[in-house]
């Protein structure tokens, strides 16, 4: 089997890559391409898909695992990413009443207090958690 078809056939996998999580395809692309420098030198059919097997296991096993840690496709969407962030009471967060208001990266929310004390308006706080239309801030201390 022709070397470039081993190429082609790798830089294919690393296309359809873009499109699917996971480094799956990258890792048979990687094979692909090592495969495709072996059998440059002549190697024959049974040599090629060894080198396509052992290599894809390697990869697959021994450097996937570190892609998958270093480059975690799990990024925090909607509400979740409103955790952590900062945001401004615009009207009391009174714990006795329920009310109050939150503004967060220029959206109004309604707000409520983690501790049992009332949030002034103009202070500055961070979100704790979410639950359904309502955030659940502290104050942060200054």
């Amino acid at each position: 089997m022709p070397w470039y078809i081993w190429i082609i056939s790798a830089l294919g996998l690393f296309i359809a890559e873009i499109f699917t999580p996971g480094f799956l395809l990258a890792c048979f692309g990687v094979a692909s391409l090592v495969t495709g420098l072996i059998s440059f030198l002549d190697v024959g059919l049974q040599g090629q898909i060894v080198t396509f097997s052992i290599s894809s296991l390697v990869v697959f096993f021994g450097i996937r695992p570190f892609l998958i840690k270093h480059f975690d496709a799990s990024i925090r969407t909607n509400i979740d990413a409103l955790i952590g962030k900062k945001g401004r009471v615009t009207e009391r967060i009174d714990p006795g009443t329920s009310s109050g208001r939150v503004t967060i990266g220029g959206e109004d929310w309604k707000g409520a207090s983690i501790g049992e004390s009332a949030i002034e308006v103009g202070e500055e706080v961070s979100v704790i958690r979410v639950e359904g239309t309502k955030v659940f801030v502290k104050p942060i201390a200054k």
